[in-house]
């Protein structure tokens, strides 16, 4: 009788039941594929979770090791708890006046490497992006090219340099060398922001009257700033971590955390790994405070230099 109601609309009665059977059909579908999916996502919540695991349990015996004291840490089998917190590695570690010295250091020497990579590196990607003249691609490709080249093989090269320069043992000899690593990226990173805007916008502020100055640092500059972060992000953890650089180039007065803590807590006949760890773990929190502060435009200039359009 449904059906045949149905039917007075029109519709047939094999059409109202060919439709009920494709919809019928089509709730089935929808239910295996649904059923199909389930155990996909819990394969990929398992694989992300043991991802996760393995990237976490470098630190997590980091800091295991810090609240132990120095004849637990050989103990075999190693313990994998914790059956107590000895906090004494961290009192010793701030009260160690060249760790904060080592510190302040790198705090230098990686904050003007940022600033440096992002806006010499700003200037040549607008170049890059903007402007067509010779060379311009030969040079491009050369800096592609500097980055294939393990960057350790400099070193020798590079300190002759600095050493005929008198510039050893000086933060502008870490600054200069830090800036030289970081820079290419830089410039390819904010080229590829710079080649997603558009050309109307320059030509309208021309039109306007305004110099490649006004244009570049009032117009474009607050459009690219997210590039610019990411771009800064990055140096800024490469001037931050760099060992075999700081260690050649730096003195006492000026080395770095990398370096100043293996100098201080390693030796031939002491090792100190409990106040190492203690220390590296608070050497890596002001990369963890910029990070997450930073995070959302982090993502934003990756992001935006991606995809061209």
């Amino acid at each position: 009788m449904t059906i045949v109601s149905e039917a007075q609309d029109g519709a047939s009665v094999t059409e109202l039941l060919i439709t009920r059977d494709a919809k019928g059909r089509g709730r089935r579908r929808r239910a295996s594929s649904v059923s199909e999916t389930r155990p996909v996502a819990w394969g990929r919540r398992i694989s992300l979770l043991l991802i996760s695991l393995f990237a976490l349990a470098p630190i997590y015996w980091m800091l295991l090791t810090s609240m132990r004291s120095g004849a637990d840490v050989f103990t075999f089998p190693p313990k994998l708890f914790p059956t107590g917190f000895d906090f004494s590695a961290y009192v010793r570690v701030f009260a160690n006046g060249q760790v904060v010295h080592f510190l302040l250091n790198s705090i230098l020497v990686a904050s003007v490497t940022a600033v440096g990579s992002v806006f010499i590196g700003m200037y040549c990607a607008y170049s890059f992006s903007k402007f067509r003249y010779r060379g311009r691609r030969s040079f491009m490709f050369l800096l592609l090219v500097s980055q294939l080249f393990p960057q350790i093989l400099l070193l020798i090269t590079i300190y002759g340099i600095f050493s005929a320069l008198g510039l050893l043992d000086s933060y502008l000899a870490l600054i200069i060398s830090f800036t030289t690593f970081t820079l290419p990226l830089c410039v390819w990173m904010m080229k590829g922001i710079f080649d997603n805007l558009p050309d109307e916008i320059i030509e309208a502020a021309k039109v306007d009257g305004a110099s490649q100055g006004v244009i570049i640092h009032r117009i474009l500059m607050p459009l690219v700033t997210p590039g610019m972060i990411a771009a800064g992000l990055f140096a800024f953890i490469r001037g931050w971590n760099d060992f075999a650089f700081a260690l050649t180039l730096s003195g006492d007065a000026t080395r770095t955390l990398p370096p100043g803590l293996v100098n201080t807590y390693l030796s031939e006949f002491s090792d100190r790994w409990p106040e190492l760890m203690a220390a590296s773990l608070v050497a890596s929190l002001p990369v963890i405070i910029v990070f997450l502060l930073l995070q959302r435009y982090f993502v934003a200039g990756l992001s935006s230099g991606a995809v061209k359009g």
